[in-house]
């Protein structure tokens, strides 16, 4: 389809130029140790999305990784989502509530996720009564649908490989080992800008 073609040619595109050099090399001196997440933290986002996605640096990761397939609207309704559960002003539950149906729900959104017209169709009427839990259907479709298709080619993408293992790790060649570190700084750097 004209979708998946987008995702492929975007993610080509993101592949080949994200990493530049020099840029990486001039970001690479920002990165302080407090944003570096430990190996075993890192190992933990494999074990479930919710690991992931509960981690700040982990969240960024995969937002980054979402963004280069151009499908980065599943995680920013799943976090607006998650915001929207803590608004403590009944004042506010509304405005908010209409303001994320416009964005990913309703026909015309402008970052419409993918929900079936049964999920659709409750979440609208949802919207006639707003209340903290309006949304929580929608969203667990959604998350299903990451955690079955786009976190399982995260965790064989760059994004999640490059920060579980070290530097250099498995490379004979110095070649090698200089573009591994070239890719790891380069996510890193992605990482630390989408945090």
């Amino acid at each position: 389809s004209a979708k998946d073609m987008k995702h492929r040619l975007g993610f080509l595109l993101q592949k080949s130029d994200s990493c530049d050099y020099s840029s990486s090399q001039g970001k690479k001196e920002k990165i302080s140790s407090s944003q570096r997440v430990s190996q075993e933290e890192v190992r933990k986002w494999a074990d479930s999305l919710e690991n992931l996605i509960h981690h700040d640096r982990g969240l960024a990761a995969f937002r980054a990784f979402l963004k280069s397939e151009y499908s980065e609207e599943n995680i920013e309704f799943w976090v607006s989502c998650e915001d929207y559960k803590k608004t403590k002003s009944p004042a506010k539950l509304s405005p908010k509530a209409r303001k994320i149906y416009d964005e990913f729900i309703s026909v015309q959104a402008t970052k419409e996720v993918n929900l079936d017209s049964c999920t659709r169709e409750k979440t609208s009427h949802n919207m006639l009564e707003p209340t903290l839990s309006c949304f929580d259907e929608a969203q667990r479709k959604i998350f299903t649908l990451m955690e079955k298709d786009s976190y399982r080619r995260f965790l064989k993408s760059p994004y999640y490989l490059d920060l579980v293992s070290p530097p250099g790790a498995g490379c004979g060649p110095e070649n090698c080992k200089r573009s591994h570190t070239r890719t790891l700084d380069c996510n890193s750097n992605i990482i630390s800008q989408c945090a």
